[in-house]
């Protein structure tokens, strides 16, 4: 197929596919899944070889957001019976993080709650930080906390944060059909000056809130503008007391073309698997590693994922490898460009263009892909029949008396 071909190429040499190229992927055919993987696949391959790197969530603190965050269950307004708890003491944060670590992560994501953090709270948060560096030397520990004021991003960088993530989730235009108590805008701020902070950006989007083709390349592309380090890809979870409870308008072969996208979009960046694989993956999973460099290990924020033996068997059985601590997760260019930039950390000044392209993380509530509202669905993909008896609030690990399955 020339296109694939085309595709693979520019993303060997860092360039950007156009829009129509990208929209074309979306476009393929099931009969053609296969050579779409096997060619995104390449690429991966390039940057990342066969390495899988393994992030762990910590909910600092679960629902009560007052944000209306339609694809959220811990939603204003929500009636998802989800745990709901306040703070977490460092100790506990730190036990928590730690089984994610024995477990093979590599990043630790902090999340919360709620609109943004008080400077309180980003003083909670750098305790807790302090106390799994502690523990854990090498650990990578992101931060995601919801809308920064002046400073916080600094606070976070100065107590040991390497990252910090923000989705924009979907594209400009259909934001506000999602989200009214903040704006997209106020999202790009945010991952701004986590970047001028030093620090790695971690943004991505939500699919399967129905929305077309169209929105799904924008904001991919805003997102290669932008130039987080990662993109987490999360498919929306539909969970009981939230808005699209039992809207399905997933397939897996429209999984992997939308991750293939957004590998050939951003070809160099850590692109991760996030929210919702399991349940609209399901067996073609193992082929998304063909795609993605990184995958959440365990249970999300507010639903429970894949154990996390079954993660490390599936990596193994696919023929990968996880990626340990002493290797770095992106390509030299990029880390390089990381380390020495103030701010920012992508290849802007690269003529084919840097990719620059994330748990969900969202604000405080992104990476497990709870719930959604959205335009009506566009008939894009497949519109299933309910897997609802797929989908299981999380009643274990942090914040239970329950261990994780990590």
């Amino acid at each position: 197929m020339d296109l694939l071909n085309t595709l693979v190429d520019k993303g060997l040499r860092r360039e950007s596919p156009t829009r129509e190229e990208a929209l074309a992927v979306l476009a393929t055919s099931d009969d053609d899944v296969l050579d779409v993987v096997a060619a995104a696949g390449k690429v991966r391959r390039h940057w990342f070889g066969r390495r899988v790197k393994l992030n762990y969530l910590v909910n600092l603190k679960s629902g009560l957001c007052p944000e209306d965050c339609s694809y959220c269950s811990q939603r204003l307004g929500s009636t998802s019976e989800i745990l709901k708890y306040t703070w977490l003491k460092p100790d506990q944060a730190a036990a928590a993080a730690t089984a994610g670590v024995a477990g093979g992560a590599k990043r630790v994501c902090l999340v919360a709650s709620g609109r943004g953090p008080t400077d309180r709270d980003v003083d909670r948060v750098s305790q807790t930080i302090a106390a799994i560096k502690e523990q854990h030397q090498d650990v990578e520990i992101c931060a995601c906390l919801g809308l920064l004021s002046d400073g916080q991003a600094e606070r976070l960088r100065d107590a040991g944060a390497n990252a910090y993530n923000h989705n924009l989730n979907t594209s400009e235009a259909t934001y506000g059909d999602i989200t009214t108590t903040h704006t997209y805008a106020d999202r790009v701020s945010t991952v701004q000056q986590a970047q001028a902070a030093g620090m790695s950006a971690c943004s991505g989007l939500i699919a399967g809130m129905g929305e077309t083709d169209e929105d799904l390349v924008d904001v991919v592309f805003s997102l290669r503008e932008l130039d987080p380090d990662s993109v987490p890809v999360n498919f929306l979870i539909p969970i009981e007391g939230t808005p699209l409870a039992g809207d399905w308008n997933l397939s897996p072969q429209r999984c992997l073309r939308i991750l293939a996208m957004v590998r050939f979009v951003c070809p160099d960046v850590e692109v991760r698997l996030a929210g919702g694989r399991e349940i609209h993956l399901r067996s073609l999973q193992p082929l998304a590693l063909n795609l993605a460099n990184s995958i959440f290990l365990g249970d999300y924020l507010t639903t429970e994922g894949q154990a996390g033996k079954e993660d490390l068997a599936m990596i193994a059985d696919a023929g990968f490898e996880v990626e340990g601590t002493d290797t770095t997760t992106l390509p030299r260019h990029r880390a390089d460009a990381l380390a020495a930039a103030a701010g920012g950390c992508g290849s802007h000044a690269e003529a084919a263009g840097g990719c620059g392209s994330h748990g969900a993380e969202g604000g405080g509530c992104g990476p497990c892909g709870d719930g959604a509202t959205a335009p009506e669905p566009a008939a894009v993909g497949v519109r299933e029949e309910s897997h609802a008896d797929l989908v299981a609030v999380r009643r274990r690990g942090v914040g239970t008396d329950l261990p994780p399955n990590a």
